[in-house]
């Protein structure tokens, strides 16, 4: 646990240094799977479904914010409808309008969970979707995610009746949109996931807000039981063809990318929950603590390869300057030696003088 908790803190660091590329980057592969999702379902007009055109649009909203991806997207749509059948297009147009109306009225920010929606149902995982954004506590999240499963709906329902919506060019045009809007609307399957995707996203966001030990896992069982147990009666009471295999392991797949978002974000140590009272004139408190789980990353040493070399450079020259050191201390000796000697010279000649000067007196 604690070397997990280790890379999380060095996540956080890389991150906190590099946030910009980090988040151009994630943008980026975003509009490539949404861009890409679009292109292979409804891909009508080939020159815009090919590779080169759909990494361009994926770069061009990189460094744009996501509301301008979201719109992009629908454009592409609304074209690559219009090329099959006008009729399609408009009730998709209507579809879209409704939906931007709710959208800038109450979730202006959430555009990028739209996105995700249908990239998420496309690669068999939706649950994940419900289970992690109501971990995060966007519980106004339900309206883009129901936004998103009618879209990932609608389009695969567009891709599977395509040569079908082909020969109807005859009709009146607003007998043809009544008639594929019903069709759209009448999708069973479609109403179950929305109900499932909304109704467990609730049920996560309500537990993980509750006060019980371990309350983010039980948030991520419970959640992805609620959805897989919606979808299951609806197979069974709606006669509806969910996969009960994707259904399973899209839960799995929910509870694992909750126990992750668990490390990340929520990781306390309920061994060391603490509940304290105390009061005020007017109120008596009773809180709960639980410490959250830290640890210091450790500081890494550089070892060079020269280090030996020049450490033993070092002690060379203190070598060299000990010895000249000494050469110094023992010229000076040499040199009070022989000042010492030319003393003793010069005191003694003094002497004998003064003698020879006393004996001729």
């Amino acid at each position: 646990m604690s070397t997990i908790l280790v890379w999380k803190e060095q996540l956080q660091n890389i991150y906190a240094k590099h946030s910009k590329i980090i988040i151009w980057a994630t943008q980026f592969m975003m509009g490539l799977f949404v861009f890409g999702f679009i292109n292979t379902n409804v891909g009508f007009i080939k020159q815009y479904a090919t590779i080169p055109y759909t990494i361009a649009l994926a770069a061009l909203c990189t460094f744009l914010p996501l509301t301008i991806m979201l719109l992009c997207a629908s454009s592409l749509i609304l074209i690559h409808l219009y090329a099959l059948a006008l009729p399609l297009a408009v009730v998709m147009f209507a579809i879209f309008l409704i939906m931007y109306i709710v959208y800038f009225r109450f979730t202006p920010k959430m555009s990028w969970l739209i996105l995700l929606t249908p990239v998420a149902f496309a690669l068999k995982v939706p649950f994940v979707i419900s289970i992690a954004f109501g971990l995060l506590g966007y519980s106004t999240g339900v309206i883009p995610v129901a936004f998103g499963t009618i879209i990932y709906y609608m389009l695969n329902f567009i891709k599977m009746n395509a040569s079908a919506y082909k020969g109807g060019e005859g009709h009146e045009i607003t007998e043809s949109i009544m008639i594929y809007f019903q069709q759209m609307m009448s999708n069973k399957e479609m109403w179950v996931m929305v109900v499932a995707m909304v109704v467990g996203l609730l049920v996560v966001y309500a537990i993980h807000k509750s006060s019980v030990a371990h309350s983010w896992k039980l948030a991520s069982a419970f959640g992805a039981a609620t959805a897989v147990i919606i979808g299951t009666a609806g197979n069974i009471g709606l006669n509806t063809k969910i996969s009960y295999i994707s259904m399973v392991l899209g839960g799995v797949a929910a509870i694992l990318t909750g126990l992750i978002l668990e490390i990340l974000f929520f990781a306390v140590d309920y061994a060391q929950t603490e509940t304290l009272q105390f009061e005020d004139d007017e109120y008596y408190y009773y809180v709960k603590a639980v410490p959250k789980l830290g640890v210091a990353v450790p500081k890494v040493s550089v070892k060079h390869i020269n280090e030996r070399k020049e450490i033993d450079d070092k002690e060379n020259e203190a070598i060299e300057f000990e010895k000249n050191k000494e050469m110094e201390e023992v010229s000076m000796e040499e040199e009070t030696n022989v000042e010492e000697k030319a003393t003793m010279i010069i005191e003694s000649d003094e002497v004998s003088k003064i003698l020879e000067d006393q004996i001729q007196e």
